[in-house]
């Protein structure tokens, strides 16, 4: 069973059962020694293109933004086990040509990394994908506020949303987590290790 860690902000690192290791968007937080098989990064803001915050097994992929979006194509990636999707991202502090989104797929369970975005119309063609677990900024100063967050987490409807990336130089907010009220809403904290 894959599993899920929260390190804070918006950064994430993802173990699937065959040890296959992943982070997005390094930056925050604790949890960087397991060496990893792949770094994914959504945009070249600071606080989330720290690739060399995390150990590094030989041959460890680097996918970022300007992999993933290349001439208006979003590229996909395999590392390991895991199926990387870049899918679009953007608003008014990030240009949809520099930014991505990514949904990824580990031991038979979808999840969408959304990135630094705030809502954008295709996020209305992920409820088709049934997705297990959606993750949505919400600081609502660079992304999209809580209310804009809660309106997206509907239009995708994966069976689990976890609010993350919600006040700019903190790892969290347990305040305004608490606000986030959705069907499927999954609390967590930086430092908390989920299976997926």
């Amino acid at each position: 069973m894959a599993k899920l860690l929260w390190q804070g902000h918006g950064s994430f690192r993802l173990r699937a059962s065959d040890g296959t290791v992943v982070y997005i968007d390094p930056y925050a937080g604790e949890g960087y020694s397991l060496p990893a098989d792949g770094i994914l990064v959504t945009h070249q803001h600071h606080d989330h293109n720290k690739i060399s915050l995390p150990e590094k097994k030989p041959g460890c992929v680097i996918f970022q933004n300007f992999d993933a979006l290349v001439g208006g194509k979003y590229n996909s990636i395999t590392i390991g086990s895991v199926k990387v999707e870049s899918f679009p991202a953007e608003n008014r502090n990030h240009k949809r040509s520099e930014c991505v989104g990514y949904i990824v797929t580990a031991d038979s369970k979808t999840i969408y990394f959304a990135g630094d975005t705030s809502k954008i119309p295709e996020m209305a063609d992920l409820a088709a994908r049934k997705l297990d677990y959606a993750l949505l900024p919400c600081d609502g100063i660079f992304n999209m506020g809580l209310d804009e967050a809660v309106e997206c987490a509907g239009m995708i409807g994966a069976v689990n949303t976890i609010p993350c990336h919600m006040s700019p130089g903190k790892l969290w907010s347990e305040r305004k987590a608490r606000k986030f009220q959705v069907p499927g809403a999954l609390i967590i904290a930086p430092g908390d290790e989920i299976e997926l």
